[in-house]
């Protein structure tokens, strides 16, 4: 491999900064053992001015939550011509809004659990407990309450009862101006990534995610030792091929490139029923997708390295 200078972009300013950062120094410690030269860069304003003056062979982005899974930092890539791991802008923009991501799936015959998307303004509007109400009539309980935008399920909770609604309703709107309030379902909540490293887009096996709590929540995602790994996921051979298949269906319905994970939950009827798709997942030591990598035997350092070959393969 010829010898690449990649731009590791992490942190910025989105409520996943601190997560942003230790993927970021993970991605950019696995390139170098893989023998590339790396800068890890800190996304603020003086990118662009790095950019011009030290201008890498590819960006490898370590963004998440904000500009960098929303598609702003794709698209200002794309200005200035440098290459970059990973989704296109109006891709990017397609999978972080989640209610849009839900509607494609239904569209395309792929489960989702049954769902509202509210905006802040309706409930002050229309009455807060009357559209309460309706959500809770329509939909039932147990409801998962999250931001409709946004990741690392910051401001998502479950909500058993009706009282504790509007409760979950003040936290979740600290994150995002949209309520996404879906039905709930229990089952086997399971991730699998998408690497396109080769001639076509592979599923790594699914790593099911199992928590003391019952809920994968801020918490169990980034403390070592909150939730137990299993990959691959303890499901049998049917379902975890059907989880693959919907992986890289979801992959290729968003037009999503590089790299992504799947969330989803096997139900008790043993469907897989998709959450939301991540275009920049996390890279740190309690992450799924160094887990699945490893469970392939894939060292991430190479894996990157091979996308960001692909990705300066594109840019010329």
């Amino acid at each position: 491999m010829t010898s690449r200078t990649v731009a590791v972009l992490a942190g910025g300013l989105s409520h996943e900064r601190e997560v942003s950062l230790r993927s970021g120094r993970r991605l950019a410690t696995s390139l170098r053992k893989a023998g590339l030269s790396v800068v890890e860069w800190d996304v603020d304003a003086t990118l662009l001015g790095r950019i011009r003056s030290d201008r890498p062979d590819a960006v490898a982005i370590a963004l998440h939550g904000g500009e960098g899974e929303n598609g702003s930092v794709q698209a200002v890539l794309d200005l200035v011509g440098v290459p970059f791991v990973g989704t296109p802008a109006a891709a990017c923009r397609r999978a972080w809004d989640k209610p849009t991501a839900k509607a494609e799936f239904r569209r395309a015959g792929l489960t989702t659990p049954d769902w509202v998307a509210l905006p802040h303004s309706t409930f002050r509007e229309l009455g807060a407990q009357a559209v309460l109400d309706a959500m809770v009539e329509r939909l039932g309980l147990p409801l998962m309450v999250k931001p409709d935008q946004g990741g690392s399920a910051l401001g998502a909770q479950v909500v058993q009862q009706a009282a504790e609604l509007p409760a979950a309703m003040v936290s979740c709107l600290a994150y995002a101006d949209t309520v996404l309030a879906e039905r709930f379902v229990a089952g086997t909540e399971v991730a699998v990534s998408v690497v396109h490293d080769g001639a076509e887009p592979r599923a790594l096996p699914p790593v099911e995610v199992d928590t003391a709590g019952g809920v994968y929540d801020y918490t169990a995602r980034y403390t070592p030792g909150a939730a137990t790994f299993h990959c691959p996921a303890r499901l049998d051979p049917s379902t975890i091929a059907a989880l693959e298949e919907a992986a890289l269906a979801a992959h290729r319905l968003l037009g999503l490139r590089d790299v992504s994970r799947l969330d989803a939950v096997v139900d008790a009827e043993g469907r897989v029923q998709i959450l939301e798709v991540n275009v920049s997942p996390g890279l740190t030591d309690t992450s799924l997708l160094p887990t699945a990598a490893a469970a392939a035997d894939i060292e991430l350092g190479d894996l990157y390295a091979a996308l960001v070959e692909r990705a300066v393969e594109r840019g010329h």
